[in-house]
């Protein structure tokens, strides 16, 4: 027959089963909890982006931003500027509502704008100049006497055209400077009404295909493009080849050098991963492809801007998209890459647990239990010492107490049959007890 002690010893100990089942669903339902709570755990349905103005790069940019967020549910809300440096403005002003902008490089410092980040470089923005007919001498002597644009307050073009001005000694007072929009540069040009216009700006823009077809209107390049690059590292040389604009008429006539900076999708630091992903998913399918100053893959790019990658543009430009973000929904996969950074290292400490935690309660379990053994034991030897009998009173008040403790121990079902040991033990101890007490008090015959 088998041995009950030893039969209760080989049971399941379904206490601590239980108790490590109940530890484990407390700390997922906590991090669950967290997960959905804490921070921004729901990405919101509509962004803001501050864009260009009207016959800009950044105004056609955006609409295609906007097509493909829609796509997503995503409403993307295109806010007309100046231009870059307004558009930095803006994003570092919370009450402004603008996450995203389009910033040229050499226009944002890491010290001027500690809460913002870049998901990267998305084009080449040359500075275009163009000219009713055709520029003579210097850069100085094209210049002076002329009525040129070079857009408003605010924008890029003008922050880099005073520049250059300023590098080639011009003085204010020997060129009328106006802040015409890109497409209104190119109407006023085109009408006579002023003499140049710069933009910094994409091929893609507007107003830059519409000049470089005017008749009467000429591109003007930079001779000494590598000096400017030399002053301002921001910028980088690139070329317009002949007759890109237009095989048929050859325009232009000749190669073209060309002073450019780079375009730049900055956000929030804090603005939702889930939202990054899907603006630079956007910015590869945007910018991905060729163009007249790059081959195909060029952008995005980490960029040449000095701020700081986002860690999502970091992990984006490294391997992709992350899991979750490849076979979820954007909005979920959001919550569920901050459940995973939550849960993983909850299990790392959870399983190890699983085998810990069972032995330990069954240490404790056995440890209360031997506990009331002891003191058990210990009246047994004062029942068995000489004047035992003068002490009844008190063993038998002791002995009470420890059945009083003992019914009322909870242990798990597998330590039931122990404690009814301990209790049969405890019965037969206030057994000897009571006969002694009875003895005691006897009268001698």
């Amino acid at each position: 027959m088998a041995n009950p002690l030893m039969t209760a010893r080989r049971r399941p100990r379904s206490g601590g089963r239980l108790l490590l089942a109940l530890v484990a669903v407390a700390l997922v339902a906590a991090v669950v909890w967290m997960a959905l709570t804490i921070g921004n755990p729901v990405p919101p349905n509509i962004v803001v982006m501050a864009t260009g103005p009207e016959g800009s790069g950044y105004q056609e940019f955006g609409l295609r931003y906007q097509e493909i967020l829609r796509r997503a549910g995503v409403e993307l809300r295109l806010r007309p500027t100046a231009g870059g440096v307004e558009n930095l403005a803006l994003l570092s002003d919370p009450a402004s509502g603008v996450t995203v902008a389009f910033v040229e490089s050499g226009v944002a410092t890491r010290e001027e704008s500690p809460a913002l980040v870049s998901l990267g470089a998305v084009a080449v923005e040359p500075l275009w100049g163009f000219f009713r007919g055709r520029p003579e001498g210097a850069f100085a002597g094209t210049l002076v006497g002329k009525r040129i644009s070079i857009e408003p307050k605010g924008s890029g073009t003008a922050l880099l055209a005073r520049r250059l001005i300023e590098l080639n000694r011009v003085a204010d007072t020997s060129v009328e400077l106006l802040g015409l929009t890109p497409e209104q540069s190119a109407d006023a040009l085109m009408r006579g009404e002023i003499d140049a216009a710069f933009m910094l700006t994409s091929w893609h823009s507007p107003a830059v295909r519409k000049l470089l077809a005017a008749d009467g209107i000429v591109l003007g390049g930079y001779p000494r493009a590598d000096a400017y690059v030399a002053l301002f590292p921001s910028l980088s040389k690139v070329i317009l080849p002949t007759g890109v604009a237009d095989l048929a008429k050859n325009i232009p006539p000749v190669d073209v050098q060309l002073l450019a900076a780079e375009s730049n999708l900055l956000v929030h630091r804090d603005l939702h991963p889930a939202l990054q992903y899907l603006l630079l998913e956007a910015a590869s399918e945007i910018h991905g492809g060729p163009d007249v100053f790059h081959p195909s893959g060029r952008f995005p790019a980490p960029g040449t801007i000095n701020l700081p990658l986002s860690d999502q543009a970091r992990t984006y430009y490294k391997s992709g998209r992350p899991f979750t973000y490849r076979y979820l929904p954007f909005w979920m996969a959001g919550l569920a890459e901050k459940l995973l950074i939550l849960l993983i290292p909850l299990f790392a400490v959870v399983f190890p647990l699983a085998s810990i935690l069972p032995r330990l309660f069954a240490v404790v379990t056995e440890r209360r239990i031997f506990g009331l053994y002891r003191e058990l034991k210990l009246v047994e030897r004062e029942l068995e010492l000489p004047g035992a009998d003068a002490e009844v009173i008190r063993l038998e008040a002791e002995l009470e107490e420890l059945d009083h403790r003992a019914n009322h121990l909870w242990v798990p079902l597998s330590y039931a049959q122990r404690l009814f040991i301990l209790k049969s033990h405890i019965l037969l101890a206030r057994e000897r007890v009571e006969k002694r007490r009875v003895a005691a008090v006897r009268p001698a015959p």
